[in-house]
């Protein structure tokens, strides 16, 4: 037997607004048949037979149609969306805009490489990031595909200006999946465990974790910088890659202070002071960048994920003469800047411009952050509340000791998943769940889904 029908609505100004992004799809969480439904486990059944099993799922569901803030699986159920598919889209899925680009960009070319025949497109998104990314200073970009391909290119980078070869990251870090950023990444399942060896010259040292270290900015700076002076040496560093807060490690805000800290003492040594701003970049945490929450302005600087609406695309941006240290045909790749993926990130940046999103971002966080504190009056298990605008976690725990408890984060989370809610885990120890909601959702969205997160504590 299947369970009784479970829908709950918008309130009629969210889902007029949702119109505009959502398409046709009704923006309400709806339940129509068990999760999974039939047509998701046949269809588990053929990618158990065709696909590799190590590439795993977090929601058990198949994706039909997605916009606004909902995603509808193959069986009909419509699902909130608070993960973005990891922050990728954050103007909403299918945004009219970016979908009307790249109908238009197909129709014309495709593809043709554009370390061989150059097209605009490529030219006008790297202007934009030069226009928008944070400094006054003579800037350069350089488009690629992934996340990962930004880091290494920005260490790549970094190592030709400096000739040094040393990289600090820190612990808790993720910086990607290829040999040299599992390298830079902290957690080891299920990211490194059994692919070494990996990329030499990477050095990590403790960063700022104030929930956990209880240190000021200034003081966790110094911790690092101690660190970095005696066990690397700033003759040898030619890069410092941090993230301005911390995704996959969990969604880590560094205290105060800490990041101008690192920035200083970057340029006091000529050492590059590369921001990752992968995860929390476009709009994601109420800024364009959440470099510009303490005024940094980074040697380089990486994007990807909300960059692109949905299509692979990132990208380095910096300072001309780091960039102008590299030779000719230094940088690049096949697929680097596809046409498509530069069509679509054009409309992406023109609508985060024009439509207010970065506010909209820091509405939604105070929601989703107001959520969560009325979860805690009651709750003692969760922790740590965190994030900025569009960029929350919670980080849970046994409230006697302060220990990671990675399985209530797994239950909560399965039991949102059940009742028609995506959220996203992370976190070294598993134990913080993360909300990434599309900048499109409404606030009626919202809070259902929070209702939803509050059962689920509630039952486990």
């Amino acid at each position: 037997m299947l369970p009784t029908e479970h829908t709950h609505k918008g309130d009629g100004m969210g889902d007029q607004e949702e119109t505009k992004t959502g398409g046709t799809l009704p923006q309400e969480r709806r339940l129509v048949t068990e999760i999974p439904g039939p047509r998701s486990r046949a269809m588990r059944a053929r990618a158990d037979a065709a696909v590799a099993a190590a590439v795993g799922a977090t929601m058990p569901v198949f994706a039909e149609a997605a916009g606004g803030g909902v995603l509808l699986d193959v069986d009909g159920n419509s699902f909130i969306d608070l993960g973005s598919g990891i922050a990728v889209t954050t103007v909403g899925n299918a945004h009219p805009a970016v979908v009307a680009a790249v109908q238009a960009q197909a129709a014309k070319f495709t593809h043709t490489a554009a370390g061989i025949t150059p097209y605009e497109l490529y030219v006008r998104v790297c202007e934009t990031l030069v226009r928008l990314s944070p400094g006054r200073h003579d800037k350069r970009a350089l488009l690629v595909s992934t996340g990962a391909e930004a880091v290494e290119n920005a260490v790549k980078i970094a190592r030709a200006h400096t000739r040094r070869q040393g990289v600090a990251v820190f612990e808790h870090a993720f910086h990607g999946r290829t040999n040299l950023t599992m390298a830079m990444t902290a957690k080891a399942m299920p990211y490194k465990s059994g692919f070494g060896p990996f990329a030499p010259e990477i050095y990590r040292v403790p960063g700022s974790y104030p929930y956990r270290d209880n240190l000021t900015g200034e003081q966790a700076a110094a911790r690092t910088i101690a660190r970095l002076h005696a066990e690397v040496g700033e003759s040898n560093l030619a890069a410092i890659v941090v993230e301005p807060i911390q995704g996959e490690g969990g969604f880590i805000v560094p205290a105060p202070g800490f990041l101008p800290a690192l920035q200083a003492y970057a340029r006091q040594h000529g050492i590059v002071f590369v921001l990752d701003e992968i995860q929390a970049g476009v709009a994601r945490t109420g800024r364009l960048f959440a470099a510009e929450h303490e005024g940094l302005e980074p040697d380089l600087m990486t994007v990807a994920k909300g960059l692109g609406g949905g299509l692979p695309l990132a990208g380095v941006v910096g300072r001309a003469e780091i960039f102008e240290s590299v030779h000719s045909g230094g940088l690049g790749g096949t697929y680097a800047g596809n046409p498509l993926s530069c069509a679509a990130a054009l409309a992406v940046l023109e609508a985060v411009e024009n439509e207010g999103l970065t506010e909209r971002a820091a509405a939604i966080g105070a929601l989703v952050e107001g959520r969560c504190r009325r979860l805690q009056e009651t709750d003692p298990r969760i922790g740590d509340i965190r994030g900025r605008g569009a960029m929350q976690a919670v980080e849970l725990v046994d409230p006697a000791t302060g220990a990671p408890d990675p399985a209530l984060a797994a239950s909560v989370a399965a039991y949102a998943h059940r009742n028609g809610v995506i959220v996203l885990l992370c976190g070294t120890w598993s134990n913080v769940i993360r909300f990434l909601p599309p900048l499109s959702i409404s606030d009626a969205l919202l809070h259902d889904a929070f209702d939803v997160l509050a059962e689920g504590f509630a039952r486990a």
